[in-house]
């Protein structure tokens, strides 16, 4: 078990948190938390599960080794700077830099600029390896958060270019209600996808949730109402190289399957995306109910729902496990509940 840390994007800080653990424990790590700061993550856990969460983040930015957690102090800090042996992660011939990261109002920009020159003069004196600031061979990085300083050796960085990306208009087929790639990946992650499984959208849309989950080595299956969606998720899939194991027109209630590892789905609101003349809460209540048919015991659904219906008193009565939710604004009239509910054996549809 390695001490690691983890950077995570402030816009929407309960999912990122929640994604990281999801990841971790999806593909079956193991972890100790160690402490939750504004936007970082500290937690104990395998190294290599460092590139599971770089594969298939998309609200975690850095991951790091720790080397030290102390109190922004410049007492402290030179405390804990003295009682590391940088010789022990960096050698004399590899060239380093150092970055620091402050979030919110925690340091200003001129201190962290100094404590970034402060920290690299003394691993410099310390090591005597050499400072290369544009392709260094090692980055140590550190976080200003909660008036504390977590410092260590940065491993992986997600870039947030590819999501750009895959946003919806960026898409050859485009609908207003499409949700973005990142959350999209954020939802297939907390239904708990594993490398392999079978991931389930029965209102596949422009197609983004199978999208999110193929790229992360997953089995995809869509459906949707309308022809012309269904065609339309096959063209935005080929537009990035990828093939579902099958897009299917078919009624979301009443899906030809029969089972099904999990399922992500975000379903119309009846705005900018049809709901066929019928009410949101009926459609988000029997899809949770079909839904009890295609999942095994203890597997998860994700889905997304406006927070005005209380979709966690809908799953709870039909017998599922209410895991969490999350809030997310998306204008005046919306705030998305994401919710997760993972099946019981008291889940039986009605």
């Amino acid at each position: 078990m390695a001490k690691l840390f983890f950077l995570i994007s402030g816009e929407h800080e309960s999912l990122s948190f929640s994604e990281l653990k999801a990841i971790l424990e999806a593909e079956g790590f193991e972890y100790s938390l160690t402490e939750k700061l504004d936007q970082t993550v500290r937690l104990e856990a395998d190294e290599n599960s460092v590139w599971q969460v770089q594969r298939r983040s998309g609200y975690t930015r850095v991951c790091a080794l720790e080397l030290f957690t102390c109190q922004a102090t410049d007492e402290a800090i030179e405390q804990a700077a003295n009682a590391t042996n940088f010789k022990l992660v960096l050698n004399p011939t590899e060239t380093f830099a150092v970055r620091i990261r402050r979030i919110k109002e925690y340091s200003s920009k001129d201190q962290t600029m100094k404590l970034e020159r402060k920290l690299g003069k003394h691993i410099l004196q310390n090591t005597n390896a050499k400072v290369n600031l544009k392709k260094p061979d090692k980055t140590f990085f550190g976080i200003l958060t909660n008036h504390k300083l977590v410092f260590g050796i940065k491993l992986a960085e997600i870039q947030p270019k590819p999501f750009v990306e895959r946003r919806p208009r960026k898409k050859p087929f485009f609908h207003p209600s499409a949700m973005n790639s990142k959350l999209a990946r954020c939802m297939v992650n907390l239904a708990h996808a594993q490398t392999g499984a079978t991931v389930l959208d029965p209102f596949c849309g422009t197609g983004t949730t199978i999208i999110e989950a193929k790229l992360i080595g997953c089995q995809t299956i869509g459906i949707d109402v309308q022809k012309h969606a269904a065609k339309g998720t096959k063209q935005n899939l080929a537009h990035f190289g990828l093939t579902a194991e099958a897009v299917i027109v078919a009624d979301a209630r009443k899906p030809p399957l029969t089972q099904v590892d999990c399922i992500v789905t975000d379903p119309p609101y009846g705005r900018s995306a049809t709901t066929l003349k019928a009410k949101t809460s009926q459609i988000v209540e029997e899809t949770l109910a079909s839904a009890i048919t295609l999942l095994a015991e203890g597997k998860r659904i994700c889905i997304a729902s406006p927070k005005t219906l209380n979709i966690k008193t809908t799953g709870e009565k039909l017998g599922y496990k209410h895991v969490e939710s999350h809030f997310a604004y998306v204008h005046r009239t919306l705030t998305r509940e994401i919710a997760v509910f993972q099946k019981t054996c008291e889940a039986k549809k009605p």
